[in-house]
């Protein structure tokens, strides 16, 4: 009888036991978070946050989906695949008009990354670049508007004073300043530290983030942000919250410049150890939410949306794209 006893109290005590691991997995399962990112400075920030969930050492259960570019993380965005995605800014006001307010701008994370990089040392201001012919990517992208504004403000005609000749990819950027076809190129970071690193020649002229901040005192360069689907923020807003902590530590990790580098080299987001060890300091990486974000990036929005209304979905994001917490 005692036996019996053991046996049921044993039997009781294993299916309390399943019964909870089996709760235990479905709760992980439902509250996972879904996080996309792109390679480069936009994806720096959450490097120690994918090496602690890769470790089991995270608060929150994530899966990450590492990116070359934002036309691949935008879709899943839109169809629900992914919950919180790390994207260019002005692709993330865009995103927010295309989808009529279904995404939020939980934090700023990337300012500035762009660097005027010369073969040569004749461009030591905006102004001696007039009569350059400049090499860039990102036609259409957050980088074309910069350059234009920065020149512009210069009183450089952009489609007259220069020629700008813009290249596919950042890759094919590197490629035409360490061949010598291009003499000026606008680089963005990590690309700069990998073309600065094949060629001695080569030297960073210009740091555009300086030379925005010279021409506007009402606008931040902020080109990196956060986001994530405002239905996942409404029916999981404790879940958002404890990301957000657990990013932000991330963000802040950065200054562990050496480790960080491991970490983005493990999870692909940026493809040399020695190359991230270097970028990495200038890839600009914070920290900005709440009414401090908004009030800085209302500017940067402002200076885009007067040089092409296009350039961030058509209009000016209302409030209601700023996440409040």
């Amino acid at each position: 009888m005692k036996l019996f006893k053991k046996l049921v109290t044993l039997t009781t005590a294993v299916a309390i036991a399943a019964a909870a691991l089996l709760t235990v997995s479905c709760q992980s399962d439902a509250t996972k978070i879904n996080v996309g990112i792109i390679k480069g400075p936009t994806g720096v920030g959450m490097a120690q946050l994918m090496d602690k969930s890769m470790n089991g050492k995270s608060k929150n259960s994530y899966s990450f989906t590492v990116a070359s570019s934002p036309d691949e993380i935008v879709p899943k965005v839109v169809t629900g695949e992914i919950d919180i995605a790390a994207l260019p800014t002005n692709v993330a006001s865009t995103l927010w008009s295309k989808t009529e307010g279904k995404v939020e701008m939980l934090a700023v994370n990337t300012l500035g990354v762009l660097y005027m990089l010369e073969n040569g040392d004749s461009v030591n201001s905006v102004a001696d670049l007039k009569g350059k012919t400049i090499y860039t990517s990102g036609q259409g992208a957050n980088p074309e508007y910069v350059l234009r504004y920065v020149l512009s403000e210069n009183g450089i005609d952009p489609d007259n004073d220069v020629t700008i000749e813009f290249v596919g990819t950042n890759d094919e950027l590197t490629a035409v300043l360490v061949s010598g076809t291009a003499q000026v190129a606008m680089v963005p970071e990590p690309s700069a530290t990998a073309a600065l690193s094949k060629l001695d020649s080569l030297r960073r002229a210009l740091d555009m983030s300086d030379e925005w901040d010279k021409i506007s005192d009402t606008s931040s360069l902020m080109m990196g942000c956060v986001v994530a689907r405002s239905e996942f923020i409404d029916e999981h807003p404790e879940l958002v919250k404890s990301f957000l902590e657990e990013y932000r530590e991330s963000v802040e990790y950065c200054t562990n410049v050496d480790e960080v580098a491991d970490y983005c080299v493990e999870q692909g987001i940026i493809p040399s150890i020695d190359i991230a060890k270097a970028a990495i300091p200038n890839c600009n990486i914070v920290y900005v939410d709440g009414a401090d974000m908004k009030e800085r990036i209302s500017g940067y929005f402002g200076v885009l949306f007067d040089s092409n209304p296009a350039s961030i979905g058509g209009a000016l994001p209302d409030d209601s794209f700023y996440y409040a917490g």
